[in-house]
């Protein structure tokens, strides 16, 4: 819903009941109060993140809308973390209307009343339905059926991708210590002979123990063959291992690359299985297919962008989409100082990154 501050303002009539609720992580603070911004009740309402807090505040809701003839009512809070989404769907299940205040307006508008920067959620409360009155807020775009699947699948490759990088780090930071020389032989440690001696001998005195018939053995034993399993590969490896400078380590260090390698290996697996379900939900969004075609974009960047934006139908042209993913040029002039235009600050999370990501 993309309206204008007049028709916002126009949003919150006569027989709207404007409520201002500060989002906490077990308990919700509310307080009412009409189109003119006077409270209608003498206490803050306080009720828990259940069932039965919701149903509270509704039975509260319902009550001071019939004493003071309110027809509907339009709520206000800030987006804070993951803390409101159960109370979104609560309030969108039972036909009232849910408004976000920017949290920096809330910080802004906090010292009007009393000229005090202290913050609380008594005062947050007020503070949110104040700016709903004003039309200073934006209704939140939930992304549902297949849109809200390929939010969740994005948001764990995202976390999977974080947590393979950090596996990753550790690996090789485990080799610098116990077998630098490792990296000189394979260019990544990942690859897959490599991986085999690693997880069967992954101290230098190991493989030097080893030799070069049984690492070419365990190579064979998995049907290895080609370049990455000759004998030259071998006896390079053995060498190298001979010559280490490493420090000297024993079943501690041993067991520590073992469960390294078997988390690395477990985060592979599942970024193989999600960017596969991934690919099969961004094939059921219209117009995939060409956004696909276009060079340089690929499927992380399409679900990364979809993902944010959602349903781009919603979007009247290319402008608005750039104002929401927050790449809108912001001017920068006073009088006859004309300052450098830029891209706004704040963006949508993941859309920045998603325009250069291949």
């Amino acid at each position: 819903m993309n309206y204008t501050q007049n028709q916002k303002i126009e949003q919150v009539t006569e027989s709207t009941l404007v409520l201002g609720v500060d989002i906490g992580s077990s308990e919700h603070y509310v307080r009412a109060f009409d189109y003119r911004g006077r409270e209608l009740t003498r206490k803050v309402f306080r009720f828990s993140t259940d069932i039965n807090g919701f149903n509270s505040f509704y039975d509260w809701v319902t009550q001071i809308c019939i004493k003071h003839g309110k027809n509907e009512a339009m709520i206000g809070c800030e987006p804070t973390g993951h803390y409101w989404y159960t109370f979104y769907q609560f309030v969108k299940d039972h036909g009232m209307k849910l408004a976000f205040v920017n949290p920096a307006s809330v910080k802004k508008a906090k010292e009007l009343d009393d000229n005090s920067p202290k913050k609380t959620d008594l005062k947050d409360s007020k503070t949110i339905a104040k700016l709903v009155i004003d039309g200073r807020y934006s209704f939140p775009y939930v992304p549902e059926g297949i849109y809200a699947e390929i939010r969740e699948v994005t948001s764990s490759r995202d976390r999977i991708m974080k947590e393979l990088n950090v596996a990753s780090n550790r690996i090789q930071r485990w080799l610098k210590i116990y077998f630098p020389e490792y990296l000189t032989v394979y260019k990544k440690f990942d690859t897959t002979t490599g991986m085999m001696i690693l997880e069967e001998v992954p101290l230098p005195t190991m493989v030097t123990a080893l030799g070069v018939d049984n690492i070419i053995k365990i190579w064979r034993e998995h049907k290895v063959r080609g370049k990455g399993a000759s004998f030259n590969r071998a006896k390079t490896l053995v060498d190298a291992a001979h010559d280490s400078v490493g420090k000297s380590g024993g079943q501690g260090a041993v067991m520590e690359i073992q469960m390294l390698l078997e988390d690395y290996k477990v985060k592979k697996q599942q970024l193989e299985m999600v960017t596969s379900v991934m690919e099969e939900l961004i094939m059921q969004i219209p117009n995939a297919e060409k956004m696909l075609s276009v060079d340089g974009v690929g499927l992380v960047t399409v679900a990364g962008f979809i993902s944010e934006v959602g349903d781009i139908s919603r979007f009247k042209n290319q402008k608005q989409i750039q104002k929401y993913a927050g790449f809108e040029l912001v001017e920068n002039s006073s009088g006859k100082h004309k300052g450098r235009t830029t891209i706004e600050n704040m963006k949508v999370p993941g859309t920045l990154r998603n325009q250069f990501i291949k």
